[in-house]
């Protein structure tokens, strides 16, 4: 939880994301009232984490330089690459990654 928590913090800061809330068993984050929050959780059952397969959680942002630079953050903060920033198809553009446990997510933009 504690280099989850400051990976997001230091991520989620770049787009206007601010921690909401937490708990001793959960961290979650804001990006305004209303809207799309993400969230760390110790599993409720008691059991390890994993990370699921075929999952991942998509961050919609406004450009393709600011999915440039969100990409470049979360490698600077120790994440791991699973597919460049760059054109995915008609009107998308994206940039993969995994957080420091291994979940993937991506920072993306569309028109």
């Amino acid at each position: 939880m504690e280099i989850s928590t400051k990976f997001y913090d230091a991520l989620l800061i770049a787009v206007g994301g601010s921690r909401a809330f937490n708990t001793d068993r959960m961290v979650v984050w804001s990006f305004g009232k209303g809207t799309t929050m993400l969230a760390i959780t110790l599993p409720h059952d008691g059991q390890p984490a994993t990370t699921g397969n075929g999952t991942m959680v998509a961050l919609s942002v406004e450009t393709p330089a600011k999915v440039d630079e969100m990409h470049a953050k979360a490698m600077e903060l120790g994440g791991a690459d699973e597919g460049a920033p760059g054109s995915r198809g008609k009107n998308f553009y994206g940039g993969y990654f995994r957080d420091p446990d291994g979940n993937k997510l991506n920072f993306f933009c569309s028109s």
